[in-house]
């Protein structure tokens, strides 16, 4: 870390912390309840950070707050308690709607023809550094913590995942020999799903984990942390990789 970074950072966390970003967390984030006071100071200095280094932009007429900027930082947090990291490096700015939003989608057809159309959206991440949010579904997973369907979440794990060079749904392992045990464990998951949803069959994960490996990781980060049980008892093996990866048992929250 340069030393202007980690001076600025310095004074960052020397400033106290306001109650009023503190409210607006725990009224907005039922998951804050599930956490030890320990991972909550921890929190509290990744929001500072983050609320420092970040650019958080309101956009389709949603007035940017503190409270919305506390809110999303503190969710985003969870992903890095008691893990070495550098504040989502990649990332540089959050924008954020009021709710849906419309985004252009380029399709490419046959003969080099490229249709153009529109998709209503609900988040999405850049690898260029870009977080788009819609504020009313930061909310509404915020305010239910168990159902494997957090925007936040979803979103920053892309994040997670492309600070490696191609995002690929491995992210930056702690060591090496994870890697093919990853593989392994995530890919037979992957099949899993696939064949679940060609028979009908109910499963743990969302059906967008599906799309793509890179959606398999942001889903199977919902589901890790907010139905943490029903992950392990379905895919224990991903359960344990994803404990090792982010430094938590979400399952031992449950039962406090």
């Amino acid at each position: 870390m340069f030393g202007f970074t980690r001076r600025r950072r310095e004074r960052l966390l020397a400033e106290p912390f306001p109650d009023a970003w503190e409210e607006a967390i725990a009224r907005n984030m039922r998951y804050w309840g599930l956490l030890n006071e320990d991972e909550r100071a921890e929190i509290r200095e990744i929001v500072q950070v983050l609320l420092g280094e970040k650019s958080f932009e309101g956009a389709g007429g949603l007035e940017m707050t503190d409270a919305i900027r506390a809110t999303i930082a503190a969710q985003a947090g969870v992903l890095l308690l008691g893990r070495e990291h550098d504040y989502f490096p990649k990332l540089s700015s959050i924008v954020v709607y009021p709710k849906s939003y419309v985004a252009p989608v380029s399709d490419s057809q046959q003969f080099g023809v490229v249709q153009q159309s529109a998709q209503a959206r609900l988040g999405e991440s850049w690898a260029r550094g870009t977080v788009v949010l819609a504020w009313s579904s930061v909310v509404e997973g915020g305010l239910n913590p168990n159902d494997a369907r957090n925007v936040v979440f979803h979103e920053f794990a892309h994040q997670l995942d492309a600070e490696q060079p191609h995002s690929s749904g491995a992210p930056d392992l702690p060591e090496r020999a994870m890697y093919p045990r990853w593989a392994e464990a995530f890919g037979e998951a992957y099949r899993e799903l696939l064949e679940a949803l060609e028979e009908q069959r109910r499963t743990v994960l969302d059906e967008y984990a599906a799309t793509n490996a890179a959606e398999f990781f942001a889903v199977v980060t919902e589901t890790f942390f907010e139905r943490p049980n029903a992950l392990m008892r379905a895919h224990p093996e991903v359960y344990v990789l994803l404990a090792e990866f982010y430094r938590q048992d979400p399952a031992q929250r449950t039962t406090r």
